[in-house]
C-alpha cells in the first residue's frame, strides 16, 4: 500500500492534469494510468516483462517511447490556446484524450515494468503453483489500491486546481508551467533505470 501511494511521476502527472483541467481530467488521467497498469500486469503474467527489462534494446526503446511521448504533451500543452484573448490560459482536452493519455503515459514508464519484475516475484509461492495467475491476482489487487490513491490524488488536486484557475496570475501561467513539468517528467523517464519503483 505504502509503496502505491507515496508520490512518483504517474501521481504527478495526475496532480499536473487535475490542476491544470479539473476534476474530471484528473479521474479521466487517474483511470488512463491504471488501465496502463492492467497492461503491465498481462505482460508481466506471461513473462514479457522480463524479457523487455532484460533486452537493453527493448528497454531503451521503451524508455526513450515514453520520455519522447512526455515531451510530445508538453509541446500540445505549450502551443495550445483558449481562444485569442485568453491565448495564455491552457485549453482542456477531451476526456477520452486524457483518458489515452494516461494509459501511454503509464504503459510507456519503463519503471512500472522494473517494479513487477523487483517487487511481485517476492511473494509468488512456487510450491503452490500457477505462478502467472498468482502475479496477475497480485497485480490486480495492487490496480485497486492504485486506483482509490489516484482517485485521492486527482480530487485533492482538482480542488486545488479550481481555486487556482480563479486566479488571473496562475491563468496567464498554467499552460506554461504545465509544459514545463510534463518536460520534467520526460527528462526523468530517460534516466529510469534498475532502482526504480512503482511510480
Amino acid at each position: 500500500m505504502t509503496l502505491v501511494a507515496i508520490p512518483g511521476p504517474n501521481h504527478l502527472y495526475i496532480t499536473t492534469r487535475s490542476v491544470a483541467e479539473g476534476r474530471r481530467a484528473g479521474i479521466a488521467s487517474a483511470l488512463g494510468v491504471e488501465t496502463g497498469t492492467l497492461v503491465h500486469v498481462a505482460t508481466a503474467s506471461a513473462g514479457l516483462s522480463a524479457v523487455v527489462a532484460a533486452s537493453a534494446t527493448a528497454f531503451g526503446i521503451l524508455r526513450y517511447a515514453g520520455a519522447a511521448y512526455l515531451v510530445y504533451l508538453a509541446y500540445r500543452t505549450l502551443r495550445a490556446r483558449g481562444g485569442d484573448e485568453e491565448e495564455t490560459r491552457l485549453r482542456p482536452q477531451p476526456l477520452h484524450r486524457v483518458y489515452l493519455d494516461g494509459v501511454l503515459v503509464n504503459v510507456l514508464n519503463p519503471k512500472v515494468v522494473l517494479f513487477f519484475l523487483a517487487f511481485l516475484p517476492q511473494f509468488v509461492d512456487q510450491a503452490a503453483g500457477a505462478v502467472p495467475l498468482q502475479i496477475a491476482v497480485m497485480g490486480l489487487v495492487l490496480t485497486l489500491i492504485g486506483v482509490v490513491c489516484d482517485m485521492v490524488y486527482a480530487l485533492a488536486a482538482g480542488s486545488i486546481g479550481a481555486w487556482l484557475r480563479a486566479r488571473p496570475v496562475f491563468q496567464r501561467r498554467q499552460r506554461y508551467a504545465t509544459g514545463i513539468i510534463y518536460l520534467g517528467l520526460g527528462a526523468a523517464a530517460v534516466f529510469a533505470g534498475p532502482s526504480a519503483r512503482r511510480t
